[in-house]
């Protein structure tokens, strides 16, 4: 009976053999998920047999996977913000950016009681993680976006990190048009890319939903309608933050200094790429 070592082997030359990164991280978690083990685990048990109804489940993951399917719809989970989000093909994967951005977040002094608005929520990653990490502050969040599958996603987040939805409010709605009430925080991470851009992307990003990549002709459009009218939802003080797409600084460092935000802050994320934008309002 083939054993966790032979298998990791064995599945990794083929995941290698269909050009997928990382293939032995990829068998890894494969074989810890069948296993329903933590995948530090499996390097304890490299000697211990599969069984054969385990090899049958993590054969059909692996092709799946083969074809690009991507690991986190596998395994069903994401970790972020040192939490475990549920995640499929109802909403964009959480990128390591995005993490970054509500980590940046975090490190800021917020008020009691305050009032965070997640715009484009997707799965709820942000503005369920702020929820979470800033319950000492009693925050109120407002998760908002167009697509009720995601929005679904996000509901069943709250119970799979084990928040209450007591101070959490879930809104469809098409930027602002159903949003009501002033906010301390306005995080977004909307679509960016541009519409041209879609035969360069890779496999797994192609199984997000088209409605959560695609920003337009130049990538900034839906970004420069929420910058043209957020402020109006804004305390004064308030902060708009903003994860956007390479090269789209400039542009939405202007948009939002048209608008009368004051400062407007870029910053790179951990690879050193121009990444998030922060623009206050002035009182």
């Amino acid at each position: 009976m083939a054993t966790i070592l032979d298998t990791l082997k064995k599945g990794t030359e083929y995941l290698q053999k269909y050009g997928v990164e990382d293939a032995r991280l990829n068998m890894e978690h494969l074989i810890a998920h069948v296993q329903k083990v933590d995948r530090m685990q499996i390097y304890l048990d490299f000697d211990r047999p599969l069984s054969e109804e385990a090899l049958e489940s993590l054969r059909e993951l692996t092709k799946r996977r083969s074809r690009g399917e991507p690991l986190q719809h596998l395994l069903g989970t994401v970790e972020f913000s040192h939490l475990e989000f549920a995640t499929d093909n109802r909403a964009l994967i959480p990128r390591p950016e995005t993490e970054e951005l509500a980590e940046k977040l975090l490190s800021k002094e917020w008020p009691d009681g305050v009032r965070i608005l997640d715009m484009g929520c997707g799965s709820g990653v942000i503005g369920l993680s702020l929820a979470h990490h800033l319950a000492d502050k009693s925050p109120e969040v407002v998760l908002v976006d167009v697509s009720p599958d995601a929005l679904a996603l996000a509901r069943e987040n709250v119970a799979a990190i084990g928040l209450s939805d007591e101070r959490l409010t879930f809104l469809e709605s098409d930027l602002f048009s159903q949003v009501s009430g002033t906010f301390d925080l306005i995080a977004a991470n909307l679509p960016y890319i541009p519409n041209a851009e879609k035969t360069d992307l890779s496999q797994e990003v192609l199984r997000d939903p088209a409605l959560a990549l695609y920003g337009g002709e130049a990538g900034t459009e839906i970004m420069d309608q929420l910058l043209e009218t957020c402020a109006e939802y804004l305390n004064d003080g308030g902060l708009v933050a903003l994860e956007f797409g390479i090269g789209q600084e400039e542009h939405l460092q202007k948009k939002a200094e048209d608008q009368g935000f004051e400062p407007v802050l870029t910053e790179a994320d951990m690879s050193g790429v121009i990444r998030f934008l922060f623009a206050t309002k002035t009182p």
